[in-house]
């Protein structure tokens, strides 16, 4: 059986040291990896494509990075996203799921009081919606699984 392609795709810092503690999970699986700061991947070890942040205070770096990951899906064609935010991660799933693929959406374990916007967007299209905080779960969704960290 070919190995499913998977575009695992976050912000740098926390967002990615989520995402790092996912690998195991993910090691029978042709992964491509995209952070907004390839020096956090090199720390990590891993290649990693390098793509803009951005967020929705800036409306110009948004459409224009967001153009940026929108290329890359469609350069990768991934059979599912996964990503544990931010705004990158969602331009990524988004497209993804357009392209027809499955979409993993685990929210930051900083996001202790609500979700983020990200992962209040990415309800709408994840198949798989995450929160690492138990009090957040709700039976529609996300759903709680423990956390990462």
């Amino acid at each position: 059986m070919t190995p499913r392609r998977i575009l695992a795709i976050s912000s740098a810092g926390g967002h990615w040291e989520q995402l790092m503690l996912l690998r195991p999970g993910l090691d029978e699986c042709e992964v491509v990896y995209a952070v907004t700061n390839r020096a956090v991947a090199e720390r990590s070890g891993v290649d990693a494509t390098e793509v803009p942040d951005f967020n929705a205070s800036q409306p110009l770096k948004t459409i224009l990075g967001g153009l940026k990951v929108v290329a890359l899906v469609v350069r990768v064609r991934p059979d599912a996203v996964i990503s544990t935010g931010a705004a990158p991660g969602l331009v990524a799933a988004a497209t993804a799921k357009l392209l027809g693929a499955r979409v993993i959406w685990v929210d930051s374990v900083a996001n202790a009081s609500r979700l983020s916007l990200s992962g209040r967007l990415a309800g709408r299209i994840a198949d798989l919606w995450l929160t690492q905080w138990e009090h957040l779960a709700a039976p529609e969704g996300p759903h709680y699984g423990g956390a990462v960290l």
